[in-house]
């Protein structure tokens, strides 16, 4: 329950549900294997909540190739510039940059990213996106290998970055997150060889759900929260963590 609690608080939010995922797990964990797969799975209720949120942004009303290009074009690019990258490396930053080290420095990097974006605005509007700024975000979003970065955090970036009003940018990630996630759970689930028993069936059931009831809530109000804020409050909140974190690593020395 606990850890599908984060997993809905921070998939979605721009502070990063891995790096929360990597602090907590040191006290909430199960075996190494298993903690992996159920990694994934409340990953999965998160990514079905996005889903029902969006279902009307998300199918065409009349099924033909250019109804369908529309509505997942520029998306579908900007998943496959992220795979590739995510192909090649996504081994070695799990084996290297997954620690609490890491983590800090990235929530407070672009904690300050996200407070200087929003202190030097440029002129946002929500305008028609395009495959070059699919491209762009494909391989901005390539960076979230990087825990403590946040998926959802960098993508919203990166449209920023490209002049997208914050409404759009939110609603682009979220979408995006739907394919990039899907491929990487069912990607990790295919490496996963290890037996499950019975009472584990049953954790993996309780953390899908209560990520999925946590995320589709979340999601619904930062959508509604971004239309009118800014995402200063997630900048703060991502630099005192980091800050804590660090602290807390140098304390313990």
């Amino acid at each position: 329950m606990v850890l599908g609690l984060i997993e809905g608080l921070s998939e979605f939010l721009p502070i990063s549900s891995t790096g929360h995922l990597i602090l907590v797990n040191q006290w909430f964990a199960f075996g190494e294997a298993f903690t992996k797969l159920f990694d994934i799975v409340i990953q999965a209720g998160a990514i079905l909540a996005i889903i029902i949120l969006f279902w009307k942004d998300m199918w065409p009303e009349t099924w033909n190739f250019k109804s369908l290009e529309k509505k997942w074009g520029k998306i579908f690019i900007a998943f496959i510039f992220t795979s590739v990258i995510a192909l090649l490396f996504a081994n070695t930053a799990e084996r290297y940059l997954f620690s609490p080290f890491v983590v800090a420095a990235a929530l407070i990097f672009y904690g300050v990213v996200f407070l200087l974006l929003e202190k030097f605005q440029v002129i946002r509007q929500a305008k028609e996106s395009s495959y070059s700024d699919a491209v762009i975000i494909g391989l901005i979003q390539a960076l979230a290998l990087v825990p403590g970065t946040s998926r959802s955090g960098i993508t919203m970036v990166g449209m920023l970055l490209l002049g997208y009003a914050r409404p759009q940018a939110a609603k682009f990630s979220f979408l995006l997150a739907v394919p990039t996630l899907l491929a990487a759970s069912a990607y990790s689930l295919l490496k996963y060889k290890t037996p499950i028993s019975g009472s584990e069936y049953g954790y993996l059931a309780i953390g899908f759900f209560v990520s999925f009831i946590v995320a589709y809530g979340v999601s619904k109000w930062f959508m509604a929260y971004i239309s009118k804020n800014t995402f200063i409050p997630f900048a703060w909140y991502r630099i005192v963590l980091g800050i804590l974190i660090f602290g807390s690593y140098f304390l313990a020395r």
